[in-house]
């Protein structure tokens, strides 16, 4: 029997969008990321409406996560979430304005990384709800490397007051 040296990871991501087709641009980037091999034994969770964080004057954003293993490196797997959004029509603006798409690293596995273009777990995770409602949904008892608190546990101590609703 061969051996294999490929480590699968738990990952956790968050997307979000508040233009266009929301959520088949979600859906379709999902997907997207099981066909290109980025992420696989993929759960989702449900879609959220939230109130635009930073930036009030805008449409509503609809987020969700996704839990899932990846085979790839941090780097290789922010490659592909960058080629995904690009995929999907991406523009880069200023910093929470809308998006067609944003597909971010909250978690790698119990890994801490600090580079020049990526910070995980994710440096603003634990001040948005956006984030941890839906990651609690699919992942609530999952305990965060930089913290003492479960994801659940991390919703009641969130200070952000932007509104979030989960879409049927």
């Amino acid at each position: 029997m061969i051996k294999s040296n490929i480590k699968n990871t738990f990952v956790l991501l968050s997307l979000g969008a508040n233009m266009g087709d929301k959520k088949s641009t979600l859906d379709n980037a999902v997907e997207t990321l099981v066909e290109l091999g980025a992420i696989s034994q993929v759960v989702v969770s449900s879609y959220y409406g939230t109130e635009p964080y930073g930036v009030k004057d805008q449409n509503w954003f609809i987020n969700i996560c996704v839990k899932g293993m990846t085979q790839l490196s941090p780097i290789e797997l922010l490659a592909k979430c960058k080629q995904i959004e690009q995929m999907y029509g991406r523009q880069q603006r200023e910093r929470w304005h809308e998006r067609e798409i944003d597909i971010d690293i909250i978690f790698y596995g119990k890994e801490i990384v600090e580079t020049k273009n990526l910070t995980i777990p994710h440096k603003e995770y634990k001040k948005r709800n956006f984030v941890l409602v839906p990651a609690a949904e699919i992942a609530g008892s999952y305990i965060p490397p930089n913290s003492n608190h479960s994801l659940r546990e991390l919703i009641d101590k969130c200070t952000d007051c932007c509104k979030i609703d989960r879409i049927e």
